[in-house]
């Protein structure tokens, strides 16, 4: 069973009428390296989805399970990128909306309402609301957030393949001690965001 409380929200606004509730998320707005990925997720009310929750919360296994059962229960679903190159032009704020905004962008059928984890909504072009904590209050934005961190894995996995000094299997661009022992060796790589390596490479 999801727990309740992953409904409250969701039933709260469907007997407010509104029928089409998404719920959105992102992952990858800390790594120094990769794009970043953002979900939206309209699942139908009350569906089973056992062990559902913050992404964060979950083991790989647990979320790579989720995500099959995630694509076939869906009402609708997307996932979309911002690339490393929009992240050093806008910052990766900006950048997380711009992902988020697309994925909302290619549902089918449209959301009345987006509900967004965090507390920011600035550039999302349907009606939306941020969730704190989301990922743990909303099933859909749980789902979004699955979504999100497994695609992103994914694609981090490929670019180890591309760039296999960085170990970017391992800790999927995050600044763990090897990666950033891999940039002093090696220095970045293109799919490095240099914004966020200006004080590593300030200190030195």
């Amino acid at each position: 069973m999801n727990g309740p409380d992953l409904w409250q929200m969701e039933r709260a606004l469907h007997r407010e009428g509104v029928a089409l509730v998404c719920g959105v998320d992102e992952a990858g707005r800390g790594p120094l390296a990769g794009p970043v990925c953002a979900a939206a997720v309209i699942l139908p009310e009350g569906v089973e989805l056992p062990g559902l929750n913050d992404s964060k919360k979950l083991t790989e296994k647990k979320r790579e399970a989720l995500f099959p059962l995630i694509e076939e229960k869906a009402l609708t679903y997307a996932i979309a990128f911002a690339s490393v190159e929009e992240i050093e032009r806008m910052n990766i704020l900006a950048a997380a909306l711009l992902a988020m905004d697309r994925a909302i962008a290619q549902l089918s059928p449209a959301p009345e309402l987006a509900l967004i984890d965090g507390n920011i909504v600035k550039g999302i072009s349907v009606p939306a609301r941020s969730v704190v904590g989301g990922d743990g209050k909303v099933a859909a934005i749980a789902a979004a957030s699955v979504l999100a961190k497994v695609t992103r894995d994914r694609l981090m996995l490929t670019l180890a393949e591309k760039y296999p000094q960085y170990g970017f299997e391992n800790h999927k661009g995050y600044g763990t001690k090897e990666h950033y022992a891999a940039l002093e060796k090696y220095g970045p790589s293109p799919v490095h965001r240099m914004s966020f390596l200006k004080k590593f490479y300030a200190k030195r």
